[in-house]
């Protein structure tokens, strides 16, 4: 479980394709203390939870390692990712740690699509489109994960939404470097999905 609080941006530096590339390993340098990572531990990686199955230090910094599956590489962005791709990190929800954005499992529902980017003083707005099933889950200030990152959606039309980045989230992930045609991983809300569950049980 996580928050969409972005941790720390880190850089694929090792992509190997395994199992006729339904599967491929990725070995992504950070900042985080490597001490702190063992094997089987989770960490989102653009929104996409996924396991460490090993670990070390080389030229001073950490690394770690994580498998991408058929379903992973079919659903998200990461059949995009390469060498030198830039991912927003997230480490796993601890019991007592601060709940800075909402909840966030980390499993990703589909890819949305940058429809346009505005620069404004300090900030950018971004029109995104996705599918009308996951559209019907985002409402006018309810919370969406983009990418891994906790955000407010800004207005809601049809199957296209919009959000407006401070100058802080725009710093320290990977969301400055968005631009129109680019796409995004998305995770809805959890409320919002279990509200139209119990809606459609009705």
């Amino acid at each position: 479980m996580f928050t969409g609080i972005v941790t720390d941006i880190g850089e694929i530096v090792s992509f190997t394709p395994v199992a006729q590339g339904q599967l491929h390993r990725l070995r992504i340098a950070c900042r985080y203390d490597q001490t702190t990572i063992a094997d089987g531990a989770s960490i989102a990686s653009n929104g996409v939870c996924l396991t460490v199955v090993g670990s070390g230090v080389a030229d001073g910094k950490t690394w770690y390692e994580v498998d991408t599956g058929a379903e992973t590489l079919a659903l998200t962005t990461a059949k995009h990712w390469k060498l030198g791709t830039r991912l927003n990190l997230e480490r796993a929800l601890k019991i007592g740690d601060e709940l800075g954005g909402h909840i966030v499992a980390g499993h990703v529902d589909g890819i949305a699509t940058i429809v346009s980017r505005e620069d404004l003083p300090d900030m950018a707005r971004f029109e995104l489109s996705t599918t009308r099933e996951l559209a019907r889950f985002i409402a006018t200030k309810g919370s969406i994960t983009l990418d891994g990152v906790s955000l407010t959606v800004n207005t809601v039309k049809d199957v296209t939404f919009s959000v407006l980045i401070i100058p802080h989230t725009l710093e320290v992930t990977t969301i400055g470097g968005w631009k129109a045609g680019s796409e995004v991983n998305i995770e809805v809300d959890l409320m919002a999905r279990y509200a139209a569950r119990l809606t459609e049980m009705k």
